[in-house]
């Protein structure tokens, strides 16, 4: 508790009323990297508490739309273009949930700060963080309109290149973050998929 207070994210966080230090990652993405624009749809994997459908919509705006989904609920906003629903990313049927929700059927921007439970047993935990990537990058690639972004967590290890493989066939650009906001300890870095074919 005593680390968390002396964080300089979870503070800023706390003066700031963003609910997650996690929303600075994604500030940094757009900062860096224009990752999201005004009036864009964005879709948020592994919503819950809800920092980065926070840091999207003050993105997006007004004319903009946010959809967090998480397996829990996550605590509703009082703006009207946001919205959370309760679904698995691993369901068979979750594109087609996602998509009834999204203005048009499609989205300008998928964002994924899906985990695993984390088992302590490195080669596990990286093996189900990178089905959950891998699962984040077909729910994007089923969802975006020619031209959008996708923005996934991922962790360092052997089974990672395979994966950035698999995001070169889909974006012409594709670049790694280690956010600020990262804890220096983490093994999780950030894949930028920029521009979907």
């Amino acid at each position: 508790m005593r680390q968390r207070k002396q964080d300089y994210f979870y503070r800023r966080a706390k003066e700031e009323q963003i609910r997650s230090r996690a929303a600075y990652k994604l500030f940094e993405a757009v900062e860096r990297f224009g990752l999201i624009g005004e009036g864009d749809v964005v879709v948020d994997l592994g919503a819950a508490p809800g920092g980065w459908m926070q840091a999207a919509l003050m993105v997006v705006g007004e004319r903009g739309f946010v959809l967090g989904v998480d397996v829990r609920a996550v605590e509703p906003f009082e703006a009207e273009n946001v919205r959370s629903i309760i679904a698995d990313v691993t369901d068979s049927d979750f594109v087609d949930v996602v998509r009834g929700f999204l203005p048009g059927g499609v989205a300008d921007v998928v964002v994924s700060d899906v985990s695993p439970n984390v088992s302590g047993i490195w080669e596990v935990d990286q093996a189900r963080q990178v089905d959950l990537a891998r699962r984040s990058l077909f729910v994007a690639c089923s969802v975006l309109r020619k031209g959008g972004n996708f923005f996934c967590k991922v962790f360092q290890g052997d089974m990672l290149d395979h994966f950035v493989f698999e995001v070169r066939r889909e974006f012409r650009v594709v670049r790694f973050l280690k956010p600020k906001a990262s804890r220096k300890k983490s093994s999780e870095l950030f894949l930028l998929g920029l521009d979907k074919v």
